[in-house]
């Protein structure tokens, strides 16, 4: 799961660019060559191949590319802020996800508040669980509005490399040579990339090499018309 979400960041990039003809300097691309190669490098000794769990795991990595796109756009387009995201988005996250659960856990819901000693245990645990969501998602928005959408999933790639460095120095789980190469290599691309945003964001405003987000209802939509998107 980690390998294929290594490639979030990449598929942002490309998604953004594809779909939202959005530029992005020849350096943004380059960092990102060491950030996934080195979470690769990471979780490569862990591999079990899977069909079925390639699949999910691909298609999750480029619906958290897709979301992490519209909540930019939102955020830098519309100028909505972390608490307005949130409060669209949660309506819909929860009619996608309220079947699913029914059908998947909703027997083993019952039978955990039926043997559960306390109901109010219970009921703090689901509720706590909530708050943590939301505050998860909070973040995530806040990260996004202060950044990009790009930054936010390169930051989930060193977030790997992190956990993994944390394991070893105050778990000590033991990692493999590899693993140890993989997280330097990830946090050195990590660190370029961070080096490249702040590059950028000294140029002066209109650069043509400057990252652009949509600013406009018309640039959310796939393939703009050049001329269209010059008239707006």
């Amino acid at each position: 799961m980690q390998t294929i979400k290594s490639f979030t960041p990449a598929t942002t990039v490309v998604l953004q660019w594809l779909v939202w003809r959005k530029y992005f300097d020849w350096r943004i691309w380059a960092s990102l060559v060491p950030i996934v190669g080195g979470i690769l490098l990471t979780s490569i000794t862990e591999l079990s191949f899977n069909m079925f769990g390639f699949c999910a795991a691909l298609f999750g990595c480029l619906a958290t590319s897709t979301k992490t796109i519209l909540a930019e756009s939102l955020l830098h387009g519309y100028k909505f802020d972390s608490i307005n995201t949130v409060y669209y988005m949660a309506p819909f996250a929860t009619m996608i996800l309220a079947v699913p659960a029914l059908l998947l856990e909703g027997s083993g819901v019952v039978e955990w508040f039926h043997t559960s000693p306390s109901l109010i245990s219970s009921l703090v645990l689901i509720f706590g669980s909530g708050v943590m969501a939301f505050c998860l998602n909070f973040s995530i928005f806040y990260v996004i509005h202060s950044t990009t959408a790009v930054t936010f999933n390169v930051a989930g790639n060193l977030k790997v490399a992190v956990a993994v460095t944390c394991s070893w120095l105050i778990f000590r789980n033991p990692i493999s040579a590899l693993n140890a190469v993989g997280c330097a290599v990830t946090l050195v691309g990590c660190t370029f990339y961070g080096y490249v945003r702040h590059m950028l964001s000294q140029q002066p405003p209109g650069t043509p090499r400057t990252p652009r987000t949509p600013r406009n209802r018309l640039e959310l939509l796939p393939l703009v018309i050049d001329k269209l998107d010059d008239k707006v």
